[in-house]
């Protein structure tokens, strides 16, 4: 297992470089001065100019990749510009809310997207079948910021169960700060569960057709029986591969959905950065964003090991 581990970190690698060096990039191919537009159109001259001193501007663009990647190598994220504490400081303090709507919404999508698409696979052509793929055409088709409008205006302004926008730290209460998720969550895990539900619908059929089900029914096992210990066991490697995606998807779709409810997350903080062109911020986001996706691939190939020992060979 420590050596499939080890084969898979090396393997996404590239994920955690490429995306890295595109915003590098991207970064420095963006018109204007930098320094001009975090200074404000009211800086001098000398300000702008120690700035870019400050920054490395005035340097190559090589050299500035260069310095760059020992930074990220060593973890030294660097200082916010406009918030005058260091990039990791400002993450961590932003990192609550975003993880926790994201794995809260994680749940929704993963528990409903299940639930329906094996209802609609075991219900083939039936009314059940019909609706949940209907409702799943829905809700793949529908923005999530205008799903989270539409939720607030029922729920939080309308029957007034919910607040409309804010977050309730953790330290708190834990019931307090689900609470204050629940419709930032509900906004993005139902588009989401669009999603699973279709994909457990079809590798469901696909499996449902195989002969060790027509066996398995045969011999008199109850339906649920068939339907938990055999159809589902081995359906789940596509079903774990849409709930990596998703998690991914939802780790983006955190970022407009703290804009519609006002989260203080790492989304919002993003936001801001690129508006003021707050480079070590930027940078610092997009890596730690990277490793996120790192850990969740690597999860999901050992949950791929466990649930078919094959793979881990």
């Amino acid at each position: 297992m420590a050596r499939f581990i080890l084969q898979r970190l090396v393997l996404l690698l590239p994920s955690l470089l490429v995306p890295l060096f595109l915003v590098f990039v991207l970064l420095h191919l963006a018109p204007g001065d930098p320094a001009a537009v975090m200074l404000g159109a009211d800086a001098t001259a000398e300000r702008i100019a120690a700035l870019r001193e400050q920054l490395g501007l005035n340097e190559p663009f090589v050299v500035q990749l260069v310095v760059w990647l020992k930074q990220m190598a060593t973890l030294d994220l660097g200082e916010s510009i406009f918030l005058r504490m260091p990039v990791t400081q400002a993450i961590l303090q932003r990192v609550e809310p975003t993880l926790i709507l994201t794995l809260y919404a994680l749940i929704i999508a993963v528990g409903i997207g299940m639930i329906s698409g094996v209802v609609s696979a075991v219900n083939r052509n039936g009314p059940a079948d019909q609706v949940a793929m209907g409702v799943a055409m829905l809700g793949v088709s529908m923005p999530e910021f205008w799903f989270g409008l539409m939720l607030i205006l029922l729920f939080a302004v309308e029957f007034r169960l919910f607040p409309v926008a804010g977050y309730i730290p953790l330290e708190r209460g834990f019931w307090q700060c689900l609470w204050s998720l629940t419709l930032p969550a509900l906004s993005v895990g139902l588009v989401q569960a669009a999603f699973i539900a279709r994909i457990t619908r079809s590798s469901m059929l696909d499996v449902l057709g195989e002969d060790f089900i027509r066996t398995a029914r045969a011999k008199g096992l109850p339906g649920h029986t068939v339907i938990a210990r055999h159809a589902l066991k081995n359906a789940l490697m596509p079903i774990i591969t849409a709930i990596g995606i998703t998690f991914a998807v939802l780790m983006g779709g955190a970022i407009a959905i703290e804009i519609v409810f006002n989260i203080p997350g790492v989304g919002r903080l993003l936001i801001n950065a690129v508006s003021r062109r707050d480079y070590p911020v930027i940078q610092g986001i997009v890596l730690f964003m990277a490793l996120t996706f790192i850990i969740v691939n690597l999860l999901v190939d050992v949950l791929y090991s466990l649930v078919d020992p094959r793979v881990g060979k």
